[in-house]
């Protein structure tokens, strides 16, 4: 990198925070994410960014499904925080909140939500410490009115940090 390259840069892209879940057979996992995107508009396909490291892109991997709850900006901190800072694999994130079971089977986090899609993966792309799903939209609900909780609320009004295993996370703060 160049000694002009300056991180902030990267604080001005615009990112919502979603809930990303998928299972593993019986087993259920969300997290997270600040990379959902609508790609295509005919066929509804949209994408999500997860780091290799996480248990809910073990359980994407496998099952090739995956849902997206678009989280309200009334979120507070203590329901962001499970599935933000704590892995699958220590605790039962969706033990404490309310969801229900979509049309893939996928758990689709209800509290919080302004709307929620699932997705079943086509195409996937290999970026080193995450991947990229690409997923056919198959079901689709809108909520409630609301809205939508960004990462620059999630910043500066919640004081929300990144995980180490964010794409946003930067280790010189």
């Amino acid at each position: 990198m160049s000694p002009e390259f300056d991180r902030r840069a990267f604080r001005d892209l615009s990112y919502g925070l979603y809930i990303v879940t998928s299972r593993a057979g019986e087993r259920l996992n969300g997290q997270i994410v600040n990379t959902v995107i609508q790609v295509t508009s005919e066929p509804a396909r949209v994408a999500v960014i997860i780091n290799k490291q996480n248990l809910t892109h073990e359980f994407i991997s496998q099952s090739g499904l995956f849902g997206v709850s678009v989280l309200a900006e009334s979120a507070p901190m203590t329901f962001l925080g499970p599935f933000g800072f704590r892995s699958g694999r220590d605790i039962d994130k969706l033990s404490q909140v309310q969801y229900k079971i979509g049309a893939t089977g996928c758990p689709l986090v209800l509290e919080h939500a302004l709307s929620v899609l699932e997705a079943r993966v086509i195409d996937q792309i290999d970026l080193g410490t995450h991947t990229i799903f690409i997923g056919d939209a198959v079901n689709a609900e809108v909520l409630k009115e609301g809205r939508p909780l960004t990462y620059r609320y999630y910043q500066e009004f919640l004081k929300g940090k990144a995980p180490a295993t964010a794409p946003t996370y930067n280790p010189a703060k």
